[in-house]
């Protein structure tokens, strides 16, 4: 089957500067992937920041992942190309946020020939999931609490706050103590911690919050499961959750007693789909990352969320809510809670928006 790829490069502006452990985010540049095969046009999304601070990855070694390795891979395979078939080609574990597009866009062009929605391709249950807000570290402490203070009022319950060492026990006392139990609270350390931050950690235990997201490196499950041990806040496990094996020797360990799933961490859609399945198997609680993705990436977590096993709020607001300009239409929202889209594939790209946040186009024939 004849396939042509399209590595395309955009920057969107955020609305605020985003800061984690990690770094501070004032642009969000994304590489998306285009297919053009028989069966049609098919959009992907990958997951990569502009550095590597989150994963091995970035915008630059994913865009030259797929053009050196992967789809000459996928052309050169006895089968024909298929999302399925992206899954055993020899670069992927390596890759897997690349990976992840370059399925996620064979995957659109299938369901668009077929005029499935990928929520109901990939076995989702609900119309609407409810989304929660995630909120970077501010410049002060003031800022964050008006950013909470203007959550509540539209409408969202869950906020994740971004901490690190030296930025943790006193914004969650502070939010605590203006909003009370208005808020359901978690934290994402994004592995800034070491395993000898057990006692300070513990000291979060007294806010009640909902979980600790990946306090230690991401490798570290053994490490993980000796700090579940030692705080009585729910462990959360997101970048060390590389696969759905990871995912059930994790819950297995004791090291998560919630899952945040990634679709561009694990390699792609359907192998979310496997860890979401280990997760629903072992009743352990899961729900869907954000990346600050922009409307495209958005609408398929949206179609990954819908799932029965996704039970908590996940990061998933409107991506008008951080971007100051997207490539697709406004995804609807009613309160906290997000449409599942319901349309042929993942959701329709605005060719106008698109080539205006353009900055390279690479096609490969």
């Amino acid at each position: 089957m004849a396939l042509e790829v399209e590595l395309r490069r955009i920057a969107l502006p955020l609305r605020r500067p985003f800061r984690t452990a990690h770094g501070t985010m004032t642009t969000r540049e994304l590489l998306l992937v285009r297919v053009v095969t028989e069966a049609g046009d098919g959009w992907g999304e990958c997951a990569a920041l502009d550095h590597s601070g989150y994963s091995g990855e970035d915008v630059a070694t994913a865009h030259a992942a797929l053009r050196d390795e992967l789809v000459p891979a996928l052309r050169a395979g006895a089968a024909a190309p298929s999302a399925a078939a992206v899954w055993h080609l020899p670069g992927r574990p390596a890759h897997p946020m690349a990976a992840a597009a370059l399925e996620a866009a064979l995957l659109d062009s299938e369901l668009r020939a077929g005029g499935l929605s990928l929520a109901a391709h990939l076995g989702g249950t609900r119309s609407e999931v409810e989304a929660g807000v995630a909120l970077g570290i501010p410049p002060a402490l003031p800022e964050l609490l008006d950013q909470v203070a203007a959550a509540l009022a539209e409408g969202y319950r869950r906020v994740k706050l971004k901490v690190r060492p030296g930025w943790d026990v006193e914004p969650v006392a502070a939010i605590r103590d203006r909003f009370g139990d208005a808020v359901v609270l978690q934290v994402d350390a994004n592995g800034a911690y070491s395993p000898a931050d057990a006692g300070h950690l513990a000291a979060l235990d007294r806010f009640d919050l909902a979980m600790i997201e990946q306090p230690l490196a991401a490798p570290s499950l053994t490490a993980h499961a000796a700090l579940a041990r030692a705080v009585r806040t729910p462990v959360c496990l997101d970048e060390s959750i590389t696969s759905a094996g990871v995912a059930a020797e994790a819950i297995a360990l004791g090291a998560a007693a919630v899952i945040n799933l990634k679709p561009g961490r694990m390699g792609g859609m359907l192998e979310a789909v496997r860890a979401h399945d280990a997760c629903h198997r072992s009743g352990t609680p899961a729900w869907c990352g954000g990346m600050l993705e922009s409307g495209l990436g958005r609408a398929a977590n949206l179609a990954l969320a819908s799932l029965p096993g996704f039970t908590l709020p996940g990061d998933l607001t409107p991506p008008e809510r951080y971007l100051a300009a997207d490539i697709t239409a406004p995804l609807p929202r009613r309160g906290a809670m997000m449409a599942v889209p319901t349309g042929p594939g993942a959701v329709a790209v605005d060719l106008d928006a698109l080539e205006a946040a353009t900055v390279s186009v690479e096609v490969l024939k």
